[in-house]
């Protein structure tokens, strides 16, 4: 589903209303992304995103949201400097290669007018967006070494050079005969031969081609009949006149809802294999294409950190913990210790000083058992000896259950965090879950009394017309359920499993009825570990019968007079009962 040098040609198109707008804002959102907020006189301001995310690089107008990091990154403080205040005075592409140029007339240091060129390179893990003055680099969001490319590098301060290219054929410059020249005769299939001839198409295109001509995507060039013929030099034809201004901007879905692939032409090769629906132009197509993804990636990369340091926490306790399960059976012999003792006493007057083992009658069992000695100590000290260390080992086993259990409950709360810091879906949610983390003793430095956007749960209705909330973090959790819920309300949670704290509020409706309690129980193991997976256990019980243990740490509570229900999250029930997002 890459950005294909012909698609890339629709949208700057379309980006040429954006010439003469003036830069207002430069925003970095994340490590490869780039977001320009652009003044125009007619229309207001526009934010164009530019990407060199290896999945999702493009160019285009979005409409999205964006949560940047509260202290921006080097390569955004650059393009602030030198792009601040320019005015936008060229796009261009060369012929339909995957780079497109946009030329700002921007002042400098010392009060001259420059032209300052910005390079979107769109080439899949080789995506790239460099700035560019008087034809050398002066930065680049990704930085290629020679260790990294042999053939290219980009660096600041040594001359632009565009990428090594392929002399194909350009669609828009050629006839669709001319084409076909290229083709006929080849022992190659179509579609992976018309990638080879023409310049900046996809794969989806070729194999519609091929589709179009034999209903056939693997056909063979020199397999293709006069009326085959016929039929691909009528797509290519329509195919020019679409990337001319006539194109049916096409989204490929998979029947579960998730985008698979682009095209500018109408796309039937899938059959009814797929779904396929249409966008009013092609920045529309590629803003709803990839938004979400990129939101989802943009938090990834920002949560990073935090994963991180919550899987080390995990190994460390865990492997911490199997040493303290290992001393505790130890401790399990602590027994046969106080019964040296014992038989040393009961025998104390037949033992001398100076003995190093004796064998004794074992009252216990009744069977002979020897017992090691120390020569150096009296018999009493040496009973005094073995009651010492069966008190310790006591002691040991006491401290050692009361720490292993505490390791547990750890382990718990640990899993909890990684699972909330894994549906996060803004910075505010990652600034909760860092304080949090920061109250308990797991990340050091910053103030955890700082001022912090607040989060609001994220709240559901159900199909009978009850209000349901579901918390987004164990703050958050602990809040719902000890603060914002009444004790008449219902609490479910994940049986066993990381998950949000869900409540059915039924102040205005009384007691929830069945089918309300099943799509609760939907909603919780939706927002849980348990997403994935079918059958998932969910306990519901009143709020009143929920507590939190003196010390707990945050999110974890301890419930009676439950019930269970087992569901299977389906993400178009959550999307059906969503009733806005906090």
């Amino acid at each position: 589903m890459s950005l294909d040098g012909a698609f890339l040609h629709l949208v700057k198109a379309e980006l040429m209303t954006l010439i003469g707008s003036r830069v207002d804002k430069v925003y970095q959102p994340s490590r490869e992304e780039i977001v320009i907020t652009l003044r125009t006189m007619r229309d207001g301001a526009k934010k164009l995103i530019l990407s060199a995310n290896s999945v999702s690089a493009r160019v285009n107008l979005t409409e999205t949201s964006f949560d940047n990091p509260q202290q921006p990154p080097m390569f955004c403080m650059l393009m602030r400097k030198h792009l601040g205040g320019g005015r936008l005075t060229d796009i261009r592409q060369d012929g339909l290669e995957r780079i497109i140029y946009f030329d700002f007339e921007c002042v400098n240091e010392i009060g001259d007018i420059v032209t300052n060129t910005l390079a979107a390179e769109i080439m899949g893990r080789h995506s790239n967006i460099i700035l560019i003055r008087d034809g050398r680099v002066v930065d680049s969001i990704k930085r290629v070494t020679d260790d990294i490319s042999s053939v290219r590098r980009v660096l600041p301060n040594i001359p632009y050079e565009t990428p090594p290219r392929t002399e194909r054929l350009n669609l828009l410059e050629v006839s669709p005969e001319e084409v076909w020249e290229r083709l006929n005769g080849s022992s190659e299939r179509l579609a992976k031969r018309l990638l080879t001839v023409l310049e900046g198409v996809s794969p989806v295109f070729t194999r519609e081609c091929a589709y179009y001509a034999a209903r056939d995507v693997d056909i063979p060039c020199n397999e293709l009949t006069e009326g085959m013929r016929d039929k691909v030099l009528f797509f290519l034809s329509k195919a020019k006149k679409a990337l001319g201004g006539t194109a049916e901007y096409t989204i490929v879905s998979e029947l579960g809802g998730r985008k698979k692939d682009f095209c500018f032409v109408n796309i039937e090769q899938y059959s009814t294999a797929m779904l396929i629906s249409h966008a009013e132009s092609a920045n529309s197509l590629l803003d709803g294409f990839f938004a979400a993804a990129d939101r989802t990636e943009r938090t990834k990369q920002r949560a990073r950190d935090l994963l991180k340091l919550l899987m080390n926490s995990y190994e460390r306790v865990s492997r911490k913990l199997e040493l303290q399960k290992k001393e505790l059976a130890e401790c399990s012999e602590r027994e046969v210790f106080r019964v040296c003792g014992d038989l040393i006493n009961a025998n104390i007057y037949r033992l001398e000083k100076g003995m190093t083992k004796c064998t004794l009658e074992d009252f216990y069992s009744g069977e002979p058992r020897e017992i090691a000695l120390d020569a150096r100590l009296t018999p009493a000290q040496n009973a005094q000896k073995y009651y010492t260390e069966y008190r310790k080992l006591d002691t040991a086993e006491k401290m050692l259950t009361e720490l292993i259990k505490k390791g547990g409950e750890e382990l718990v709360y640990i899993d909890s965090v990684f699972d909330c810091v894994s549906r996060t879906e803004n910075e505010a949610e990652l600034a909760e879950i860092r304080r949090e983390l920061r109250e308990q003793g797991y990340l050091r430095g910053g103030k955890t009394d700082e001022k912090i956007k607040k989060t609001e749960p994220l709240r559901y209705v159900s199909t009978s017309g009850y209000e349901i909330l579901v918390g987004k973090n164990n703050r958050q959790n602990d809040t719902l359920t000890l603060k914002t819920a009444r004790a008449s309300d219902i609490w479910l949670h994940t049986k066993e499993i990381a998950g949000s704290h869900v409540i059915i509020r039924t102040a205005e409706k009384g007691a929830p009825d069945e089918e309300t309690i099943l799509e609760a129980a939907e909603l919780a193991a939706y927002h849980s570990k348990g997403r994935s997976s079918s059958q998932v256990p969910v306990d519901y019980t009143a709020v009143k019968f929920v507590k939190k243990p003196a010390g707990a740490k945050p999110g974890m509570v301890i419930f009676t007079n439950n019930r269970t229900v087992y569901v299977t999250p389906d993400e178009e029930t959550v999307k059906r009962l969503s009733a806005g997002r906090g």
